[in-house]
């Protein structure tokens, strides 16, 4: 039991330094961070802030006693929980009538912008927001502001934006700011209904006719001019496959829980099924869709949420999930044409979803514009209830009136929109962050995936390979290559230090998979680190799979090559020398439970932001550092991998409980044989023979040696050995006969009959 408790640790620690996932609830609080912005930063021509009002806060903004705005903490309103796990801590600036005026990121843990992705790219992504009218969007009369896609960053930046539309709509809908309320400040004179009693089966024409079935309809050309108004020009470059009058996708959407329109496209059999499954007041659409673009994709098989389809309604919108959807093989409408993709979604009770209000089926439509990115635009299909399936009731209002119950749960519609339970609501818009960057990343998960496999092949077969050391040099170098440019510089999936100080953090705060997985790759990685910690320890990590030590080597391979000098480090200093990286680690460690920004700030000693991600497009302090610790590598192989690398030296600690040994040694190996340990690249081999696992790279030079019998000196005399017996065993010693000898004696054979034989030749 006492054995297998640290590997259950270890499973918990590596799994989840991914990300250092966790769901922070810290409290945040506008005062804290309200010092960290200038007035006019958030609100143009402010000059000071007020009294902080009400809860939560709000800081009014003035210019002298003239009120420009508002200033409030996005995190206080609404749940702002980033890659990290920690919130993303935006001060927003806005108006009195509801326009975003301004944004601030005052703080944040997300190690995707500390590790790879610029601040500033960040920034100008969601600055987009700002001068954007939130007054409509929260009265449903306009669909949300959408941030751009960074690339590398997805995450936070949906994060981001959703928080800053979010809480600046709940703020409205309270009516503390932008008259959110004034539209339904008096109870309605008139309460609608779906009329249950008109009942009827339609044909597919008639219900297209009078909008019972709305659709949309998008062809090639459709779509590609809105690419090309969208400004993306490298989305315009690529337009869609085919004619430009070919069908993109024809969409059709209707509320199934209408009686007549249910009966209609369902028949009575699945109307009554569907009746039968429905909680009171509960709606359910159908809908069906045609041409070359999916609207159903593939994602939700894996993921479970149809991403490419959003219902909204009064600003509210929800994606459905698998749970929620029955695939349907036909519409029971006479002259309904044939549809590849049709499906009934049940709407979520929680969504506070009113038949006789108008509502739209948003359609994601997605356009790969490199191997890594893609463009994304959103089409509408909006839908009203024709006024002939709704019935309407007017009754005056008096002071003992009370509201009368209704057949749908939207009687109110402005309450049940605006007062979804927080945590679904939440949820289903958390979800499918992490879910679409898993479906959009398929093809760069799969080739990870073969790498791994590959690798591991790689070293459950060493023995076979290393015997080849031809080979294996050659086998080392192509892979050693693509971690370098397919995972490094082109997929950026360089782990960092950076994750397992997050990690640490979130052990205090709380744990959650939900945010780590939001970077597949990274993900894969580390729970690739994890298995190979038990089986190898860091090697596999340290000296196949990470970016940066890859390149070190190859450009000491390249060093070699040209015949640069290699420095031997004496053993007495290399000693001295590789406790650094613990020292470092630890210092990190330490620094991270008081301050976690400022730990990863300082883990900037990682060279791998400067040299990986960003490809040395960076400030010139980066630069030369990241060039310095390249140069040394050229004399002394892997010399940052040996003596600073913070992350090796995280990987090493647990690794010390691996369940394995691979690595061979004979008896002689450290008395009297020095030559594994004096061959070996990062000088991981002890004097004595033995291999300090926590230094080894698994680069399997040694092992390559142990096979050799021309290089390993037990190998030699086990060689000679052989070749002896098989000399002593050959046809000429079996038929009795041992070799001739001949007796030379002042150059000529002398001595015995077979001498004389020789020196006297025959007569002619």
């Amino acid at each position: 039991m006492s054995r297998l408790r640290p590997i259950l640790a270890l499973f918990l620690l590596v799994f989840a330094l991914a990300g250092g996932v966790t769901v922070a609830n810290a409290a945040s609080r506008l005062g804290d961070y309200l010092s960290r912005a200038t007035p006019s930063e958030l609100v143009p021509g402010a000059d000071r802030f007020g009294s902080m009002q009400g809860d939560p806060a709000l800081a009014p903004a003035y210019q002298g006693d003239r009120l420009l705005g508002f200033a409030y903490l996005n995190s206080d309103f609404v749940n702002a929980t980033g890659y990290s796990g920690k919130p993303i801590q935006m001060l927003v600036g806005i108006d009195p009538n509801g326009v975003i005026t301004g944004l601030k990121l005052v703080d944040h843990k997300e190690p995707i912008v500390l590790v790879g992705i610029p601040e500033a790219k960040i920034l100008a992504a969601v600055n987009k927001l700002i001068g954007a009218d939130l007054a409509p969007v929260a009265r449903g009369k306009a669909a949300a502001p959408q941030v751009d896609i960074v690339s590398g960053a997805t995450v936070t930046v949906l994060v981001i934006g959703d928080s800053v539309v979010r809480s600046a709509t709940k703020l409205i809908k309270s009516g503390r700011i932008g008259g959110g309320q004034s539209e339904v400040a008096q109870p309605p004179p008139v309460t609608k209904t779906i009329d249950l009693a008109r009942s009827e089966v339609r044909d597919w024409e008639s219900l297209v006719g009078d909008g019972s079935v709305r659709r949309l309809v998008l062809t090639n050309a459709d779509v590609d001019q809105a690419f090309e108004k969208s400004g993306n020009r490298a989305a315009a470059d690529r337009p869609e496959p085919g004619e430009p009058t070919d069908t993109f996708i024809e969409l059709y959407a209707a509320d199934v829980a209408v009686p007549t329109i249910g009966r209609s496209l369902l028949g009575d059999d699945g109307y009554r099924r569907l009746t039968s499954r429905l909680k009171p007041g509960q709606q359910a659409l159908v809908i069906a869709g045609r041409g070359t673009y999916s609207f159903k994709g593939s994602g939700y098989v894996r993921g479970g949420i149809f991403d490419r389809i959003e219902l909204i309604q009064d600003g509210n919108s929800i994606r459905f999930r698998d749970r929620d959807h029955t695939r349907l093989g036909d519409l029971a409408a006479e002259g309904a044409p044939d549809f590849p993709e049709i499906g009934l979604f049940m709407v979520p009770p929680e969504f506070g979803f009113d038949p006789t209000e108008p509502w739209s089926l948003q359609l994601l439509v997605q356009r790969v514009i490199g191997a890594r990115d893609k463009a994304f635009l959103t089409f509408d299909l909006g839908y009203t209830l024709p006024d002939g399936y709704i019935k309407r009731e007017q009754r005056a209002v008096t002071v003992s009136d009370t509201p009368a119950p209704t057949v749908t749960p939207a009687a109110t519609p402005s309450v049940a929109a605006a007062s979804p339970p927080p945590s679904q609501a939440e949820a289903e818009q958390d979800e499918p962050l992490w879910m679409r960057i898993w479906r959009g990343d398929l093809v760069r998960i799969g080739i990870l995936a073969v790498a791994l496999v590959t690798l591991t092949l790689i070293f459950f077969f060493q023995n076979q390979l290393v015997r080849r050391p031809t080979v294996y040099v050659w086998v080392r170098r192509a892979y050693l290559t693509f971690i370098l440019v397919w995972l490094g510089w082109y997929a950026n999936a360089q782990l960092s230090v950076v994750n397992v100080l997050t990690f640490t953090n979130s052990l205090i705060a709380g744990f959650s998979w939900d945010y780590f997985l939001s970077a597949p790759l990274i993900f894969v990685l580390w729970a690739s680190v994890a298995a190979a910690l038990l089986f190898w320890g860091r090697g596999p990590f340290c000296g196949w799979l990470c970016p940066f030590g890859a390149l070190q080597e190859l450009l000491n391979n390249i060093a070699k090559a040209v015949r640069i000098p290699q420095f031997n480090v004496p053993w007495g200093l290399h000693e001295r020398l590789w406790p650094i990286k613990y020292i470092v680690f630890l210092g990190l460690f330490g620094l991270s439970i008081y301050s976690t920004a400022a730990a990863e700030h300082l883990a900037e000693i990682e060279p791998f932001k400067t040299a990986i991600i960003l490809n040395f497009a960076r400030e010139w302090p980066f630069v030369i550092y990241a060039a310095t610790l390249l140069a040394a590598g050229l004399f002394v192989e892997r010399f940052f991998c040996r003596y600073l690398c913070p992350l090796g030296a995280a990987l090493a600690i647990p690794g010390r409980i691996r369940m394995f040994e691979w690595l061979r040694r004979w008896p002689e190996c450290g008395s009297p044989c020095q030559r594994c340990a004096k061959e070996c690249p990062v000088q991981a081999i002890h004097p004595e023979g033995h291999i300090n696992v926590n230094e080894c790279i698994y680069c399997m030079h040694c092992q390559e040696l142990y096979f050799d019998d021309h290089r390993c000196p037990h190998m030699i005399q086990l060689r000679l050995k052989r070749e002896k017996r098989e000399a002593l065993s050959s046809t000429s010693m079996r038929g009795g006969k041992g070799p001739a000898t001949v007796i030379l004696a002042g150059g000529k054979p002398v001595g015995t009959p077979t001498a004389d034989a020789i020196s006297s030749p025959p007569a002619p």
